[in-house]
């Protein structure tokens, strides 16, 4: 089975990849997010940053830094997929994890300000809903390792990806058809 991880900052576009490899290729797309808010919702939890952050943390010191990519992959072996793309990474150890199964790492990003604007126009949750400094701090905090190995760190992740990709358009078609060329389909 065909493995990706995409790692990368908020709003630049990794479940748009993630859609496009589900629906061009049959692949099965997880996001580890969904998976961290229902176990919050499970537990009475609000669906905030910090929450699922310190779940994350939780389930990779109880089950192994892996653990979120091992649950994608499980997940996809239940069906007739020819992949799995697990979504976002942010620890280093689900990043090596997915290299340990064969699998590729993909970075995407884009301009700070172009990130902020797509991710306050969904406002999917009350997660989106914050000032342009806050977007900015709450990036930093996951950017850096801030605790044991089982916390975020997505600047070690960015280090080891094997492909890189730039979304600073505005034509989310355009950018699927880009990533879809970068990825060798």
């Amino acid at each position: 089975m065909k493995i990706f991880g995409i790692g990368g900052t908020n709003g630049a576009g990794k479940d748009s990849v993630g859609e496009m490899l589900a629906e061009r290729h049959g692949f099965l797309f997880v996001s580890v997010s969904d998976l961290l808010r229902e176990e919050a919702r499970k537990r009475g939890l609000a669906i905030e940053r910090e929450v699922l952050r310190t779940i994350s943390a939780e389930w990779r010191r109880e089950f192994g830094l892996g653990v979120l990519v091992d649950r994608s992959v499980e997940l996809a072996e239940k069906g007739k997929y020819s992949g799995v793309v697990a979504v976002p990474m942010r620890n280093v150890g689900e990043a090596k994890r997915v290299h340990e199964l064969g699998g590729q790492l993909i970075w995407i990003d884009a301009d700070p300000k172009i990130r902020y604007e797509r991710i306050t126009s969904r406002l999917r949750s009350a997660e989106d809903k914050k000032t342009f400094e806050e977007f900015l701090k709450e990036e930093q905090v996951e950017m850096t390792q801030s605790g044991d190995e089982a916390t975020l760190n997505m600047t070690g992740v960015k280090d080891i990806c094997d492909i890189f990709l730039e979304n600073n358009g505005d034509d989310i078609e355009v950018f699927k058809d880009e990533a879809e060329k970068a990825l060798g389909f």
